[in-house]
């Protein structure tokens, strides 16, 4: 299905592009939140009318995301979590836990923006969590894992 995207999405494409995605992807996720539209002419002309006021919400959404980072950036939080003798976590530490610290620093950040490399957190020690604020714009903040007995 050949789709025109309302906004950048990392991997497929810049604001405006005409794709051609596999349809579950198009009638699943793309078209119901709002990030593409399908690629009739009708939908084209409207976008071409549109895209000046696009670009501007594109590029405010950019302004915010890039000074939330300033606000992330560098920043280490610390969660103690009972341990065993040889350093292994008793549970772990997931993509929830660390939204949930985040917000006890004020800072409101859904989970779902929040990618951890190799998976939930499951010895002490101190690892980088990624943010993802905006396809552009990309934060490391130190999760530092810390045990009790």
């Amino acid at each position: 299905m050949e789709v025109i995207l309302m906004e950048k999405i990392a991997n497929l494409g810049q604001l405006g592009d005409i794709v051609k995605v596999k349809n579950g992807f198009a009638r699943n996720y793309l078209i119901p939140q709002g990030k593409a539209r399908r690629a009739t002419p009708a939908a084209i002309e409207e976008f071409q009318s549109k895209r000046s006021d696009l670009e501007k919400l594109e590029a405010d959404k950019l302004a915010a995301a890039q000074e939330k980072a300033q606000k992330l950036d560098g920043l280490m939080l610390q969660v103690s979590r009972k341990a065993g003798m040889d350093g292994k976590l008793f549970g772990s530490v997931s993509n929830s836990d660390v939204a949930d610290l985040l917000e006890a620093q004020g800072l409101e950040v859904p989970r779902s923006i929040i990618r951890m490399p190799q998976g939930a957190i499951k010895q002490i020690g101190d690892y980088p969590v990624q943010i993802v604020l905006h396809s552009d714009v990309v934060v490391t903040v130190t999760v530092s894992v810390l045990g009790e007995s």
